[in-house]
Formats: structure tokens, C-alpha cells, sequence
């Protein structure tokens, strides 16, 4: 078969487990078990919650173990305001290629419901955070302390929905989130080109290489869309500081300096950086950060996927392979089809083929020896549902 032909039969098994995806996940009310929620094990809790290395060991022998040892460990099915947005994004797209009523109806009733998810406390602006402690080896979160991760992806869904409906209430909810962004993150870096926020309001120190990208992608967008330049230079500081971090070979550590983190250049955030630079350039007309995306973009497909297809753990370091690793790639070639021809049919080939269970779900990990067959709805379903039709509607545009 020639090239077409073969994104045809992927994207047509591509539409399929879509479908199957978003009903399997539906059916579920979005509600799962996701990679980090040890900790909201009643048992864990008691008996490691009380320092910063049980907790650690806790979370990590959970999320290390070949299967999933939650259920027997109390960990409760919740539904993840992150998941959420990633299911927004996968309805407004297949919205896009479709126009069926019901992606628009199904994406806006979970916008409603991410209103009535938001953290709780005092804070500047609205945001949004995880429903389970969290220990980092920066930070410790309690439960539901709003992050500006969850918040930018947040954030995201409500731009993409201001876009699709021209409904200015969706606008709003970003205008509202601003003040969390620019109020209560602890400000890490300030100097007349270079901006650096937290990751949480909490006492912290590590500076993480995808936060201030990923406010400054937010900031942008809202500039665009809402035809408001107040927040346009500090859009720019954010994304200067995360684009000189960029190593000689075009590579992101994953903290700033990289010695604060023992993650090294991963998959998933490496992806996050290109999209959000991505979507600060265009949204803001500013090139001239364009090579060092196109060379990070580079780097993203030499170190951080296999011939076929797989995602790669880090640059140095092969498996596990994670389907996260996977849908971000997909996310971030299927626009590139220009330039990496067949690279994201590729990488859903094998998600489909490797990763993929027929009622609906996709597997968590494949390592040397063995798959991971569980299934996490944030994780898992979330993240390939919006890879996929995130995949079709770049397929249909071309």
C-alpha cells in the first residue's frame, strides 16, 4: 500500500477506538485511578503519610508495580479535573471533523462540571488541581491544592471552546484564572526578559521547565482571543526563560538546574514545551523563537520515539513505554505531516496495536518482559482520546 493508503486503514481504526474510548470512559462517569494517587490509600496514608521519603516510597512502589495494586488498596476511583480537559479537547475535535451535536453538548456539560471542580481556598483567581495528595521531590500537595499545570491544561479546554462556540462565558473562566497564575505562584526568576512561576502556591523552589511555558501559552491565547494585550510581555518572559533553557543539542531538562530532578529529557514533558511554544507562536505571530522549536521538534523524533513507532521513556533510556509518551507524540506530529510524514500514523499504529484493549481502554505501560493491562482514565483514556481525534481532525484539515 502507498502512503495514503496506509493512513487510511490507521485513521479509520483510529475513528473506531475513539469511539470506543470516549463511550468506555463515559460509562464510567470519567472516574479512574491515575498514576500519582497512592497516597489516597486510607492504609498508605497511615502508615507513610507522616514524612516526605514514605510518601515518596509509597507513590513510586505503587506506580513501579506490574499491576495495578490500588483497588486492594483502597484508593478510590475519583474523576480528574485534567482528565476532564483532555475529554473537552477530544470532543470539540471530533466536533470539528464530524459537526455532530453531540461531541459540542457532551464537551460543554464537562466544562460546566469542571466549574463546580475547583480548588477550594482563598485564592486570586480560579484554578484547579489533583484530588489526591501529592508528594514531589520539590513539594508536598494536599489533596485538591491547585497546581499551574492543571490550571494551563484547564485553561486550554476553555480557549478551545471559546474558539469552537464564540460563547464569551468560556473566555471569562481563563480571565479568571489569571490572577491564580500571576498572584499566587511563587514568583522564581524576575529580570526584564525572563519570567520563571512555581509550579504550586507553596513554599518551593524548583523551577519547572514546562510550568512557565505552558501560563505563558494560556496568556497568549487569551491575548488573541479576547483582544486584551495586558499580559502580552509577560507572555514573553515566560516562554524567553523556558526557550533559553534549551541545551546546545536542542534538548529541555526537565527542571532548572537539571540536578534538582532526576529526570533527565522525557517524552511527555519535551512534548508539552513544543506545544505550547507552538501555540504561543501562534498566537501571537512571534517567530522568532521558531528554530529552536523546529530544533527541539527535531530532537523530540530522534531521541524520544522508535522506528516503530513506540515512545521512548527518556533520550537514554528506552522502556517503559508509556502510552502518555505515546499520545503526546501523536498530538505533536499529526501537525507535522509535512515534515514527518507517516511519524504520527506510526505511533498510533502501535498504540492500537500494542496498547489498546477493543471494549475501549488503552494499557498503561509495555516494558522488555511484560504490558501493564490496567487501565488509568486520566493517564490512559484521557490522554489517547484527545491524541486521536486531535489526530483525525489534523488528517481532515490536510
Amino acid at each position: 500500500m502507498n502512503a495514503d493508503s496506509v493512513h487510511g486503514v490507521i485513521a479509520a481504526d483510529a475513528r473506531a477506538a475513539l469511539a470506543s474510548t470516549l463511550a468506555w470512559s463515559r460509562a464510567r462517569d470519567y472516574h479512574g485511578h491515575t498514576k500519582h494517587d497512592a497516597l489516597a490509600s486510607p492504609l498508605l496514608w497511615a502508615l507513610c503519610g507522616w514524612g516526605k521519603w514514605p510518601r515518596l516510597l509509597a507513590i513510586q512502589a505503587v506506580m513501579r508495580s506490574p499491576v495495578n495494586l490500588r483497588p486492594l488498596l483502597g484508593v478510590p476511583k475519583t474523576c480528574n479535573p485534567k482528565g476532564l480537559a483532555l475529554f473537552v479537547h477530544a470532543h470539540l475535535d471530533r466536533h470539528a471533523v464530524n459537526r455532530t451535536q453531540s461531541d459540542l453538548d457532551e464537551a460543554q456539560r464537562l466544562l460546566q462540571r469542571l466549574m463546580t471542580m475547583r480548588s477550594p481556598g482563598r485564592w486570586r483567581g480560579l484554578a484547579w488541581g489533583y484530588p489526591y495528595p501529592w508528594q514531589d521531590l520539590g513539594f508536598f500537595a494536599p489533596a485538591n491544592t491547585p497546581n499551574a499545570v492543571v490550571t494551563a491544561f484547564i485553561c486550554e479546554a476553555f480557549l478551545h471552546a471559546h474558539a469552537v462556540t464564540g460563547l464569551r462565558e468560556w473566555l471569562e473562566v481563563v480571565a479568571q484564572a489569571i490572577p491564580f497564575f500571576l498572584g499566587d505562584l511563587r514568583v522564581l526568576k524576575d529580570t526584564p526578559d525572563e519570567l520563571c512561576l512555581s509550579y504550586m502556591p507553596v513554599d518551593m523552589r524548583m523551577r519547572v521547565m514546562d510550568v512557565s511555558i505552558l501560563i505563558g501559552s494560556v496568556l497568549a491565547g487569551y491575548e488573541r482571543q479576547a483582544g486584551d494585550r495586558s499580559h502580552h510581555d509577560t507572555a514573553r518572559r515566560l516562554v524567553n526563560y523556558v526557550v533559553r533553557r534549551q541545551t546546545e543539542y536542542a534538548a529541555w531538562f526537565y527542571t532548572d538546574p537539571p540536578a534538582d530532578s532526576p529526570v533527565c529529557h522525557d517524552n511527555y514533558h519535551t512534548g508539552f514545551i513544543l506545544d505550547a511554544l507552538w501555540r504561543y507562536m501562534q498566537a501571537t505571530g512571534d517567530r522568532g523563537h521558531e528554530e529552536a522549536y523546529y530544533r527541539g521538534l527535531r530532537y523530540y523524533h530522534d531521541h524520544l520515539f522508535n522506528a516503530d513507532g513506540s515512545p521512548r521513556w527518556m533520550s537514554d533510556r528506552d522502556y517503559p513505554h508509556d502510552i502518555h509518551g505515546a499520545a503526546q507524540g501523536i498530538i505533536t506530529f499529526a501537525r507535522h505531516g509535512d515534515a514527518y510524514p507517516g511519524t504520527a500514523d506510526r505511533i498510533v499504529a502501535w498504540a492500537l496495536r500494542r496498547m489498546y484493549h477493543p471494549a475501549g481502554r488503552f494499557y498503561y505501560q509495555e516494558t522488555p518482559w511484560y504490558r501493564k493491562k490496567f487501565t488509568l482514565m486520566r493517564w490512559c483514556n484521557a490522554w489517547m482520546a484527545r491524541a486521536l481525534a486531535h489526530y483525525l481532525r489534523c488528517g481532515a484539515e490536510t
